[in-house]
């Protein structure tokens, strides 16, 4: 049996000889990838940026996570003269307030070395973008710069999400927790000492508008799961709104739903003028 699958049935099953979705096919790949090297002493040591701060402090509501991605499994390549370090460039200068990097390099070639090499080159927080399965790459992620993990609440059983969060927050990280639907939001505030740490401002709860098994999505998400929360969680922690935001009117629909964030990238990567794609998407007057 697969080991993160030991104790929770739900979208990744061990019990299958082939994956039947998009989700199950990259997390099973993702137990090949840890197997290979587990050697960190090669790597440097990058000090650690306050993400959640950073997002605080942004002059533009809600904040921009602002994403370094080549392809995705559903698009395929987004853009063909990808410069990872010229794009991170270009979102910081245009007020982003972190930047999210893929790291999965099968299905969104993306990069480890992307990663590090945009840690030499921007300011801005860095949050890790990447299918966590096993301690190790959480290792990866602090040594090749980052300040911020994903979590998906999809792939990880309890006992390991709990495990992963505090394993990040003592490496300095601190973690994005991702959920897609009601039912798995409420399986993440059954977590008492995790949902202190995220009311106390020490992380972050994503909404991804993109269901996993299919890569369909809507905005309909962030206001469904968010419209079932008690006003003081909603107020008190951290929300961000994932994938599907392409205009500042999208960004007031979840910004009025309750994200303080919003993490955006294949619309961004996808324009011609990149610069200018996002400052429409940060100063388009609202209608």
């Amino acid at each position: 049996m697969r080991r993160w699958h030991q104790e929770r049935e739900g979208y990744v099953r061990a019990d299958r000889d082939v994956p039947v979705h998009i989700l199950e096919t990259i997390v099973w790949q993702k137990e090949q990838e840890i197997q290979t090297d587990r050697d960190l002493s090669h790597l440097k040591s990058f000090p650690v940026r306050d993400l959640v701060g950073s997002l605080r402090r942004s002059s533009h509501q809600p904040a921009l996570i602002a994403e370094v991605k080549r392809a995705s499994p559903s698009r395929g390549i987004l853009r063909q003269d990808f410069d990872a370090i010229a794009i991170a460039k270009t979102y910081e200068q245009g007020g982003a307030g972190a930047i999210s990097v893929l790291t999965d390099r099968q299905f969104f070639q993306g990069s480890w070395e992307n990663l590090a090499l945009i840690r030499e080159q921007v300011d801005l927080p860095l949050l890790c973008k990447e299918f966590i399965i096993d301690r190790v790459q959480l290792d990866w992620a602090r040594a090749y710069g980052a300040d911020g993990v994903l979590l998906i609440r999809a792939i990880l059983s309890d006992r390991d999400l709990v495990d992963f969060y505090f394993y990040a927050q003592n490496l300095g990280m601190q973690v994005l927790i991702e959920v897609h639907t009601i039912e798995e939001l409420n399986s993440v505030l059954a977590l008492g000492d995790v949902v202190d740490s995220l009311k106390e401002g020490r992380g972050l709860m994503g909404v991804n508008n993109r269901n996993l098994r299919d890569f369909t999505v809507s905005l309909q998400t962030t206001i469904d799961v968010l419209s079932g929360m008690e006003q003081q969680l909603r107020e008190s922690i951290f929300w961000v709104s994932e994938s599907g935001l392409y205009t500042r009117s999208d960004l007031d629909v979840v910004q009025k739903a309750g994200a303080k964030a919003v993490l955006v990238g294949e619309s961004l990567v996808k324009q011609p003028d990149i610069a200018q794609a996002v400052a429409l998407l940060l100063h388009e007057p609202s209608h």
